[in-house]
């Protein structure tokens, strides 16, 4: 049917449905005289306004038979609206044809209290099943995965793809630290504390909602005996979570996390410096394959350089797994002090310079004859 055709049809029942509801709100006043008279009346009564009730309801019907057609159509009903404003913004989509029936349907059917949030329905819906929507809060959803080891930079590229939002307004966001003062975490930023998982948000979430979401999740790994062990290793939260960064940057295969964090945890207790290339890299702002010496050299003074500076950095590199967080507070008693990648993602670990240099030899022959610069 043409919209001129819809709007007529619209207008006729529209007319009908208010007479009937004219009628009903009569026949109600009726029934509480009725009441007050004797029970043959009463049951007269009750049997026309049902009788009426019905009249209207059909005629409602009648005009909103569900035939779904086209593409989805996308609607928000802001937060404190009614039945009312929801309606009309249906009717701008051209979602609805009438109002009025659509309000009579909501109030006469018990579905007046409805959620807010962004919707998805498809023109001639019937409007039965977009206000079990509206009431169920039945809104668009986003998924949103976060690996291992991300950083806030690649975190905030995600969400905004998703959400459809700018990447700098929402990197703004993540990385300032009050953010991370309000949700309770270490800081400096939520670098490292938006846990890696997968979450599912309505279309719509703000981001200080989905970062908590996130902190939140982060925060159930912090276990009782987690963080007894923390303390007795004599290593506070940030700590943790900073070196557990790195392990997760180095570590392509989980099962050497832990041998990995013993390296780090021999470096540290024996005052030699973590020379970590992941924190290069988050100095530098970006992802190199092989790190020159130069590289390290330009980003010397950032303390973020672990050739450059001792000790941990100022912060996390990146969201650190539970398993790379056990793995610092569970390391292995292995006393090496080196490691150095292979071609295939695992490591050969080693004691002293010697032998690290040995296998860093071993290494690159391995990558030159699998083709690997």
């Amino acid at each position: 049917m043409g919209e001129t055709g819809m709007r007529g049809a619209g207008s006729t029942v529209d007319a009908s449905v208010d007479a009937a509801s004219r009628m009903i709100h009569a026949d109600r006043r009726n029934l509480a005289d009725a009441r007050r008279t004797s029970g043959r009346h009463r049951s007269a009564a009750l049997s026309r306004v049902r009788g009426l009730a019905s009249a209207a309801a059909l005629a409602m019907l009648a005009a909103c038979g569900g035939s779904p057609h086209g593409q989805p159509v996308r609607f928000t009903v802001p937060r404190h609206a009614g039945l009312s404003r929801a309606a009309d913004s249906l009717a701008a989509h051209g979602i609805i044809g009438s109002k009025t029936i659509f309000k009579l349907m909501g109030r006469f059917g018990g579905k007046r209290s409805i959620k807010p949030g962004v919707y998805e329905v498809r023109p001639g819906e019937s409007y039965s099943r977009i206000l079990d929507k509206l009431v169920a809060g039945d809104v668009v959803k986003i998924r949103l995965v976060i690996p291992e080891g991300w950083t806030l930079q690649q975190i905030a590229a995600r969400i905004a793809q998703k959400a459809a939002l700018p990447a700098d307004t929402v990197l703004r966001h993540l990385s300032d630290p009050a953010a991370a003062k309000r949700l309770g975490v270490p800081g400096p930023t939520l670098e490292g504390y938006l846990y890696p998982a997968t979450y599912v948000f309505p279309l719509g979430t703000p981001v200080d909602g989905m970062a908590k979401t996130m902190v939140k999740r982060y925060q159930t790994v912090w276990t009782p005996p987690l963080r007894a062990r923390a303390d007795s290793l004599g290593m506070s939260e940030r700590d943790v979570v900073t070196l557990a960064s790195i392990v997760e940057k180095e570590a392509k295969v989980w099962s050497e996390r832990p041998t990995i964090a013993a390296v780090y945890a021999n470096r540290m207790r024996i005052g030699m410096r973590l020379q970590a290339d992941p924190t290069v890299q988050y100095a530098l702002g970006s992802h190199q394959s092989r790190l020159l010496y130069s590289e390290i050299q330009s980003v010397a003074g950032s303390p973020y350089n672990t050739y450059t500076h001792a000790g941990l950095p100022p912060g996390p590199i990146a969201s650190p797994s539970k398993g790379a967080i056990e793995a610092v507070l569970h390391p292995t008693a292995d006393p090496y002090l080196y490691f150095v990648a292979r071609p295939n993602g695992t490591h050969v670990f080693t004691k002293s310079l010697a032998e690290h240099n040995a296998a860093k030899r071993q290494a690159q022959q391995e990558a030159a004859a699998a083709g690997v610069k």
